[in-house]
């Protein structure tokens, strides 16, 4: 609703004349650009009549498909035989700050800095 309020408004500033809203008007009615129908890591994507898409009119929409949790993910589990781990980043001054990770609980465990996954390894004693 804010949006079409917006356009609204806005055709009225424009020049007697002048059609500056075309541009917004194609790609609102139903232009089939795959550029602006791409999702992004965090979910944004915006509807076929979001005035938001006008900064799109005159360039392509780059969505950068190397997400940071896709690259993590390549990264296996660090396995530990400790019930207790420590992450800082590693890199020294470049790393983050010292986490405490607890691997009691089954499954692998998470630093909430870095995404980096620890496991704990089953010790077996015959």
């Amino acid at each position: 609703m804010a949006s079409k309020q917006l356009v609204n408004n806005l055709s009225k500033v424009g020049r007697r004349g002048q059609n500056w809203l075309a541009p917004l008007t194609a790609v609102r009615n139903g232009s089939s650009r795959s550029d602006i129908d791409k999702v992004t890591h965090t979910g944004q994507v915006f509807d076929k009549d979001d005035y938001r898409n006008v900064r799109f009119v005159n360039a392509k929409r780059y969505v950068n498909e190397n997400w940071g949790i896709k690259m993590i993910d390549e990264v296996r589990p660090i396995e530990s035989t400790e019930r207790v781990v420590f992450c800082d980043g590693g890199d020294g001054p470049l790393g983050h700050p010292k986490v405490y990770i607890n691997l009691d609980a089954p499954g692998s465990h998470t630093c909430g800095y870095c995404g980096l996954r620890f496991v704990k390894k089953d010790d077996h004693h015959h």
